[in-house]
């Protein structure tokens, strides 16, 4: 098994199904959990060190602050309702409360700060979607906190791949602090299908082949990138979504693409 692939466990008693923090990861920036929640149920957590976005991959829910309360906020049902999400943007040394209206999942994005940013509300309407590519490379963009947000380190964008495409594609890095070229960001993929019980492949490898992993995810797996191209390709039939959290020494998301493959690019 790869020491890059973080597949879903039972609930623990945080009510996490995935958890990585610096540490597990053998990194320095990118923490990332997701908690579901069963209608009623309610977990608080300490953002500590951290700057925590709480992302509603699913389910309405309540989220409290110390100094803040927002309601029932989340608007769809799954992944693949075609829309954006809602979240919710905390500093360090601040208390949050997730509480579950409807059974909910909730992704929460981690990255050390030291507290620039107050908590703010993140709606559908402060995202960002595009399209991307062409043909087979065609994939659907939703920013919740790229350029559209202020964080201190925490860059976060979900992506629809359809059956049949690739994402990430041409291969592209962010590994080396290099600016303008290229900046160093450290990744992890979530992943969830539509069939749920698809599957799809993801190759994590650098110029030198010191790490070459080529991965196959199912629902709710985790892909750590901490250097190196990621290409994922999903198969037919299975249409596959990913939430992405980048976090280094800059907070600009500049890559570098595999010349190897960037010629696709100049047709």
């Amino acid at each position: 098994m790869s020491y890059l692939h973080s597949r879903p466990q039972q609930p623990d008693e945080h009510n996490r199904i995935q958890h990585i923090s610096p540490e597990s990861a053998s990194w320095e920036y990118v923490g990332f959990e997701v908690l579901t929640l069963n209608a009623g149920e309610q977990q608080q957590f300490l953002t500590e060190q951290t700057e925590v976005c709480a992302v509603i991959v699913s389910g309405k829910v309540d989220i409290s602050t110390q100094q803040q309360h927002y309601p029932n906020l989340g608007e769809r049902h799954s992944v693949f309702d075609n829309i954006a999400p809602f979240a919710v943007y905390a500093p360090p040394s601040e208390t949050m409360t997730i509480k579950a209206n409807t059974d909910a999942e909730i992704a929460l994005c981690r990255a050390p700060a030291t507290g620039e940013y107050p908590v703010r509300l993140i709606t559908p309407d402060d995202c960002v979607s595009m399209v991307r590519g062409e043909g087979t490379n065609t994939r659907h963009i939703t920013n919740i906190m790229m350029d559209n947000v202020n964080a201190e380190k925490l860059l976060i964008t979900e992506v629809i791949t359809p059956n049949g495409h690739w994402s990430s594609y041409p291969p592209h890095k962010h590994d080396t602090d290099a600016l303008p070229n290229e900046t160093a960001l450290e990744e992890t993929y979530y992943h969830k299908f539509s069939p749920q019980q698809g599957f799809a492949f993801q190759r994590v490898y650098t110029d030198d082949r010191s790490i070459d992993e080529t991965i196959c995810v199912e629902q709710n797996s985790v892909v750590m990138v901490p250097e190196g191209y990621h290409p994922v390709g999903a198969p037919h039939g299975y249409d596959l979504y990913y939430l992405n959290v980048m976090a280094g020494p800059k907070r600009e998301w500049v890559f570098h693409n595999d010349p190897a493959h960037e010629w696709m690019l100049k047709k």
